[in-house]
């Protein structure tokens, strides 16, 4: 790197999110420079296919300018505003009342904040918040799943059922985990997928038991686990779990930050895995990524508890300076519209879903390849060092950098989550851009198994990102 190049000046002053620090000293960051539909430009002027979508959000592309359009607009009309004291700007009204229409459940009121974590963090304060309205402080167990991810805000942050989160001492004594739901990894020799949902159903109805019903608070699920690795549930879980939440007076929150609003083939994962949730937590392809904002949506039942609480203090004491901005909401709207119009980016992710189906199977030979995951336009990829145990590769083998800078080096943004290989494009891609896009994955994949037997793969150099 130059001594005074974008990364060299990134390494000397910018922290980096979830980044393998050590291989970001030795390999550098990329920095991009431009967008253009679903491709992305280095400040070397290298083009890369962006196939997990930024983070799962860029879903409208990089360059879409109706969005650029609907915040210019904004931005000249009414650049900022808040909610707090009665107050708000007439955007985030008109979003309210168009995700009332489009969600997936009768919603009653919408709240608005800055990102998923946010909205999460929102929705336990509400949960702990109605309990005690109803005379029942201590409802204050939150269940959520290992695996699973909401977020980094301390609330939000405790219920990732990963290990990681003990860094920052979490979790909060007040959160639980079940099993995450990855038939592949977690079911017993020959057990079905329905005999499997079957299980955790029962497994989860004995924690709640065990824990005591009136101590809890309400449940917290994915529809696709996300950051778990892109694992879908196996047939029939939700409604199961779902009875047995409803058994049990329990809420069930939906974090739809990743699936809602299109990436699974419906407008919402809960449609899509048929069951109903109490609260609605959303962000990502809200404002396709082009402006922070997230919402948690209501049910009536919800508003109701929630409002009876807020009488004790004559207000609901929360909230964020920025949470419901103007302009933010001004490209939400227009981004819906995207996604929602005839021939929009709904209908299109229907139209090429089954061409990432299909190319996404043709890796289940793979050598490197122990399952193959998918819905909508969500796959993955699990990578073994052995088909048969399902044995993952020991972490100093290094592969999922291996993966993501031999990637680079064919103008492909990947992201391996764990063990797995993510595919999320821009609801705007095309199927001979998904071929495109498994084209360079399968050539990664191949160069990562010519490197060395998996048997001896130990660490080596990781290929350098051509310009």
């Amino acid at each position: 790197m130059a001594l005074n190049s974008p990364e060299a000046r990134d390494l000397a002053h910018h922290l980096h999110s979830f980044t393998h620090l050590p291989s970001l000293e030795r390999d550098g960051p990329l920095v991009l420079e431009r967008g253009e539909g679903i491709y992305v430009h280095d400040t070397h002027g290298k083009r890369y296919l962006e196939s997990v979508s930024g983070l799962w959000n860029v879903v409208a592309g990089f360059s879409e300018p109706r969005l650029v359009q609907a915040a210019h607009e904004a931005m000249a009309q009414m650049p900022a505003y808040h909610t707090f004291f009665g107050r708000t700007a007439l955007p985030p009204v008109v979003l309210a009342e168009k995700l009332v229409e489009i969600a997936p459940m009768d919603v009653a009121r919408v709240y608005f904040v800055n990102s998923g974590s946010e909205a999460n963090d929102t929705t336990v304060k509400m949960l702990w918040m109605m309990a005690r309205g109803a005379g029942e402080p201590e409802r204050r167990k939150l269940i959520s799943r290992y695996m699973a991810y909401h977020g980094t805000t301390v609330a939000s942050c405790s219920l990732n059922g990963k290990p990681y989160i003990n860094a920052f001492g979490l979790p909060l004594p007040e959160v639980i985990y079940a099993e995450a739901p990855h038939h592949w990894r977690n079911a017993h020799p020959g057990e079905s997928e329905e005999a499997y949902a079957d299980r955790l159903a029962g497994e989860l109805e004995s924690l709640i038991e065990a824990e005591g019903p009136e101590t809890i608070a309400g449940f917290f699920a994915e529809p696709v686990m996300g950051a778990g690795g892109a694992v879908p549930p196996p047939a029939g879980y939700f409604p199961k779990i779902q009875a047995v939440l409803n058994r049990h007076g329990i809420p069930m929150v939906a974090d739809e930050v990743v699936t809602g609003l299109g990436r699974t083939g419906n407008l919402w994962g809960a449609q899509t895995y048929e069951f109903t949730p109490d609260i609605v937590v959303t962000s990502k392809a809200l404002t396709s990524g082009y402006m922070p904002m997230g919402a948690v949506l209501l049910s009536p039942e919800m508003d109701r508890r929630l409002r009876i609480a807020a009488e004790a203090y004559d207000e609901f004491p929360h909230g964020f300076t920025t949470g419901g901005s103007p302009a933010a909401a001004a490209v939400a709207l227009e981004a819906i519209a995207l996604i929602t119009e005839p021939g929009g980016l709904l209908d299109n992710v229907k139209a090429v879903a089954p061409t990432l189906k299909a190319a996404l199977e043709g890796f289940e030979s793979h050598p490197l390849v122990g399952e193959v995951r998918h819905v909508g336009l969500l796959g993955a990829l699990e990578i073994v060092a052995d088909k048969g145990s399902k044995r993952p590769f020991a972490p100093e083998h290094e592969i999922g950098e291996r993966i993501v800078q031999a990637a680079y080096a064919r103008g492909l943004i990947t992201r391996p989550i764990g063990d797995a290989v993510i595919v999320a494009p821009p609801f705007s891609i095309t199927a001979e851009q998904i071929g495109e896009l498994m084209e360079s994955l399968g050539a990664v994949l191949d160069e990562i198994t010519d490197t060395a037997t998996r048997e001896s793969m130990g660490p080596v150099p990781l290929a350098a990102s051509a310009e």
